[in-house]
């Protein structure tokens, strides 16, 4: 029994940087297919919960919220009229 597989190959134009760039990113064994697919796999959009306490304990952090802070005590509110 024989099982064929056909492939589908499609050309596509690239800047000679990209081209380049991505002759750089290939391993000697690996064809320029591998190295999209290796980079397109990594460029997934992730869980907005991947992020959840990124910036738990940050200086950076704790002096964004310090700033608004002091903004918000600075406010001044105006009376609205009906």
């Amino acid at each position: 029994m024989f099982i064929y597989m056909f492939i589908m190959t499609k050309i596509i134009s690239v800047s000679d940087d990209a081209y380049d760039a991505l002759k750089v990113l290939k391993g000697e064994k690996d064809s320029f297919t591998d190295v999209i697919t290796r980079l397109s796999k990594s460029r997934k959009t992730k869980s907005i919960m991947d992020f959840a306490g990124m910036w738990k304990e940050s200086k950076e952090m704790d002096k964004i919220f310090s700033a608004i802070s002091k903004d918000r005590k600075n406010i001044k509110l105006r009376e609205v009229k009906f």
